[in-house]
């Protein structure tokens, strides 16, 4: 069987700062850059993303892919109009080639074009035309995805990922590989969905803790006594689109069966649904608490600054924590010993870069950025800085979420600020690899204090060396509780916090 395969992957927060630009999406930052034709295959092997578990299960069945293109970019604001009418064109281009016998389609499920409010839809519906209605066709998301009816009703099948952090990426596409064989061998599959009138908190969909864990149990053990193919997406709860939420879905041969495993997980979820509810501490409580315990731990305190994480949308350059960290003396009580990453700051890393290494500089940091209830986070921090390591930015990732993966970060420094190590970048991601501290010259496991721009990937690779972890909620563009979002569009009928 030959397969046309192709990816695009953009999460939108439309209430962030940014938008997504063809260059955003040449560059990839913490995705791989745009590739096309064989180059995709041989760049997206060696990762752990779903299409490099797609292409490994491929290869084991005798397929033979037909790559297109594959296009990521960091989450942020919509994808600009000239960038996904760019990306259509060249999957579409070449899915006219013909050739083939089915599709995949390595997607997120959550992009928001300036022109589109389902991108992902958009291009289903614009590549069923080409390939007709009844080519096989299955797709992989993430599991933010907020699922169009579009997406439903164009794709054979859809598999989500069943973790977050995300360490079933290559997995999820491996389980597509095989939802598509099914389908090819058995018919078309029955497809039955339940969208729940309710937004998620980010923070709360962490599936390593209850109620997402359970929730997931939930999914499993249905799947494993009934034979349907069930999926279940939390939703990205900061795309002002009608169609943003969590969804559960089903396939499988028997719509009676696939309707009642549906409506059963969804029932779990609505259960569960106030156990979601999230409250944290501000910036200067969490750097009170992570002091106070810092000084009898053996093990790094972590405090994760949520509402200005990267993988969200937000662009990792307010000082909130970082104010909190020196207004404590956090760096003078542990020299050498406490560290804040990633700063996105391209023209502070380029000062320090022109600078050298070893040289004092003062400088501008960070931004100060609009938040969700109207008011501005904290000033640029005026600051004397020294020059403790540089880097080109280009890093491979070890961790348990993104070993194979090499993130494009630009020209990157290490400055010290009153005792506290800033890494600054020039390219946005998430600190989710203790790789991207110590290509800095920083041994995270020495750390007693480390403040790290995400939400939950972090956990995958951080959990493990943490005495503690504390999310805080400094200003920023991607508050912890949707409900403070100025929603315009979203349904009366949807709740904004569970």
């Amino acid at each position: 069987m030959r397969v046309f395969v192709a990816g695009f992957q953009h999460e939108t927060n439309t209430f962030a700062p940014t938008k997504a630009d063809w260059p955003a999406f040449l560059a990839g930052d913490a995705f791989p850059e745009f590739t096309r034709g064989a180059a995709m295959l041989e760049r997206l092997a060696p990762t752990s993303l779903p299409m490099a578990g797609f292409i490994a299960d491929a290869h084991e069945r005798g397929w033979t892919l037909v790559p297109s293109i594959w296009a990521g970019a960091s989450p942020s604001a919509q994808v600009t109009r000239e960038a996904f009418e760019h990306i259509a064109a060249m999957l579409l281009e070449d899915a006219r080639q013909g050739g083939f016998d089915a599709v995949y389609l390595d997607l997120h499920g959550a992009a928001v074009a300036e022109h589109v409010d389902d991108c992902e839809g958009e291009l289903l519906e614009r590549l069923r035309a080409v390939v007709g209605p009844t080519l096989p066709l299955v797709a992989s998301l993430d599991l933010h995805a907020n699922v169009g009816a579009r997406l439903l009703r164009h794709a054979d099948a859809l598999t989500v990922f069943r973790t977050y952090p995300h360490v079933d990426m290559a997995e999820t596409g491996a389980r597509a590989a095989g939802l598509l064989a099914e389908r090819v061998s058995g018919g078309a599959f029955v497809t039955r969905s339940r969208r729940l009138p309710f937004l998620l908190p980010i923070n709360a969909q962490c599936t390593l803790v209850d109620p997402a864990a359970g929730v997931m149990a939930d999914l499993a053990t249905l799947e494993a006594q009934s034979g349907v193919h069930l999926g279940l997406a939390f939703g990205f709860p900061a795309a002002d689109v009608p169609e943003c939420g969590p969804v559960v879905f089903g396939h499988g041969r028997d719509a009676e069966a696939v309707e009642a495993n549906v409506m059963a997980l969804a029932e779990n979820l609505i259960d569960a649904r106030e156990d979601f509810a999230v409250s944290l501490p501000d910036a200067a409580e969490a750097v009170a608490q992570a002091l106070r315990a810092a000084r009898h731990a053996e093990r790094p305190l972590v405090i994760a600054d949520t509402q200005d994480n990267p993988g969200a949308g937000a662009d990792a350059n307010t000082t909130g924590l970082l104010r909190a960290l020196l207004d404590a003396g956090a760096g003078r009580r542990f020299p050498g010993a406490v560290a804040l990453g990633l700063m996105h700051d391209p023209e502070a890393a380029r000062a320090a870069h022109a600078a050298g290494l070893g040289a004092t500089l003062a400088l501008t940091l960070g931004r100060s950025v609009r938040c969700a209830d109207g008011r501005d986070s904290e000033p640029p921090l005026q600051a004397s800085a020294t020059v403790l390591a540089l880097h080109d930015g280009e890093v491979a990732l070890h961790g348990p979420m993104s070993a194979g993966n090499t993130v494009h970060l630009g020209p990157s420094a290490c400055l010290e600020i009153d005792g506290v190590r800033v890494l600054v970048t020039s390219g946005k991601g998430q600190l989710l690899d203790e790789a991207l501290c110590r290509f800095l010259g920083v041994e995270p496991r020495a750390l007693k204090l480390l403040v790290l721009k995400s939400s939950v990937h972090f956990r995958a690779a951080f959990t493990a060396i943490a005495s503690r972890i504390i999310v805080a909620l400094a200003p920023g563009p991607m508050p912890a509780d949707p409900a403070e979002l100025p929603w315009t569009r979203l349904p009366q009928d949807i709740a904004r916090r569970p």
